[in-house]
């Protein structure tokens, strides 16, 4: 537990050059390294890579289609270019502020405690609706193919499995998400190789075209940035190795490595998968809305490879992607409720670390109840859940730019303008379109979530204390 106080530790990181302290560790900041650090440079690309997910596009390719009148790569190719942006932010703070919990992190050492909480907020909203978001797609799935099998049942064993592997350690989470990684590549390389052999035979009416990635007579900002708001579930992920900072060998510097390398590998196959699926439904204008938009991207799978095939990518894709990418977001949530805790921001009792296993056990089992609880209310509500999840990553992405160019242009007094101005200004440009651009039930659900924030933070200002200490004092 941290042996300063709050006031000490936000003097210390606010102290000229306190930026450059990074390599002397989260003591610099006032904290103990209790944590252990065991992950490598490839453990956290691994990582990255299972939460973002290889193979995202397939749950969400239809509805992204219709939204961009087909050019779904173009789509992806916009998204890369927005997140990179981010990233970098990612990268500047993760190296000025060593510790885990992510964007609320940045922003509470950055800007200030308030504007830390009101971050951590909002990615709680991306964090803790993630794992169940993917757990009812993995349930709605098999109960499709099983449907004796309750949803609710499905979500509750795949839950137990994965709190299980986090409960262990993070080793333990890294060993299995290597091996779910290598299974979806694998699946990947099989969909793409069955495609270029379709093209080459014209399978379907498939040939080569430039329409998926760039069609002048229906391309408009509104538009691509509309279809992004959909498609930017698929990147969410990369940011997430950030809570790990405390747990990588190499540091703040290995978590940046990972987290551009994750986002760019990811995007690239991104583009390629969806645009050769694209190929083989140049002449439809649309998918219709509801089961048919859902499965787009198993109809596709079916023409290039068969009935066989599209089992392949709708069971075992949905099943290695959902339980990889929930594994690794059940791990990053309880480093965010940790980080939060230690601050006294949430109650300190999440903040315990297992002395054996050190892991924050009561943060990853808190993690799990809620999820089950979401899990089973919510297992009708797939859209909803969706919309949800996109607005608090992308709250949490404002959050970060704006950290970058208060801590170091308005703090630190940097002169170093693309790294520390330019880039993270294009970078909230570039998000906040893609918010305002995104559906209404997401933008009204996050609000209303950003204004249950916000009263608790006043309520908790006007008693002169903290989240964490009222809570602690209330129970």
């Amino acid at each position: 537990m941290p042996k300063m106080t709050p006031q000490d530790v936000e003097a210390r990181s606010s102290a000229p050059g306190s930026a450059d302290a990074a390599p002397g560790g989260i003591e610099s900041f006032g904290y103990r390294q209790e944590l252990k650090r065991t992950l490598s440079s490839f453990d956290l690309l691994v990582y990255g890579l299972v939460f973002i997910t290889p193979i995202a596009p397939w749950s969400s390719f239809g509805f992204v289609f219709n939204a961009s009148h087909g050019m779904v790569p173009l789509v992806y190719v916009v998204g890369l270019v927005a997140m990179v942006f981010t990233a970098r932010s990612y990268m500047v703070m993760s190296a000025a502020f060593p510790v885990a919990g992510s964007v609320y992190a940045y922003a509470g050492k950055g800007i200030g405690e308030s504007a830390g909480f009101l971050a951590g907020w909002a990615l709680l909203l991306d964090y803790l609706l993630l794992p169940t978001l993917i757990y009812v797609i993995c349930a709605v799935a098999i109960h499709s193919v099983l449907p004796a099998l309750p949803k609710p049942l499905l979500v509750a064993v795949f839950l137990a499995l994965n709190t299980t592997v986090n409960i262990i350690g993070v080793e333990s989470t890294a060993k299995l998400s290597v091996v779910l990684l290598f299974l979806q590549i694998v699946l990947l390389a099989v969909f793409l190789g069955l495609c270029l052999v379709g093209l080459a035979h014209g399978v379907g009416g498939a040939r080569l075209s430039m329409a998926p990635l760039f069609d002048a007579h229906k391309i408009s900002p509104s538009l691509i940035f509309g279809a992004l708001s959909l498609a930017a579930l698929s990147f969410l992920g990369f940011d997430a190795i950030s809570t790990l900072t405390e747990e990588a060998k190499g540091g703040a510097r290995a978590v940046g490595f990972a987290t551009m390398l994750s986002l760019l590998v990811a995007a690239g196959l991104f583009v390629l998968q969806t645009y050769l699926a694209s190929l083989f439904v140049l002449d439809r204008a649309s998918f219709a809305p509801g089961d048919e938009a859902a499965t787009a991207f198993f109809i596709i799978a079916k023409t290039v490879g068969g009935e066989p095939m599209r089992w392949a990518v709708s069971i075992l894709g949905v099943l290695l992607s959902g339980l990889a990418g929930a594994l690794t977001a059940q791990a990053a949530t309880a480093r965010l409720l940790f980080s939060m805790a230690r601050d006294g921001m949430l109650p300190r009792a999440l903040a315990h670390v297992n002395a054996r296993r050190q892991t924050p056990i009561r943060a990853i089992l808190l993690t799990a109840a809620i999820t089950l609880v979401l899990g089973i209310f919510m297992v009708d509500q797939l859209e909803l859940l969706t919309s949800m999840v996109n607005f608090g990553a992308l709250a949490g992405f404002l959050a970060l730019h704006v950290s970058v160019v208060i801590w170091f242009v308005g703090k630190q007094k940097s002169r170093q303008w693309i790294s520390h101005l330019l880039s993270p200004v294009l970078g909230f440009a570039i998000v906040a379109y893609v918010l305002v651009n995104a559906q209404t039930n997401a933008k009204v659900a996050g609000l209303v979530w950003l204004g249950v924030g916000v009263v608790v933070l006043v309520v908790v200002k006007l008693r002169g204390g903290r989240p964490g200490a009222l809570i602690e004092e209330e129970t």
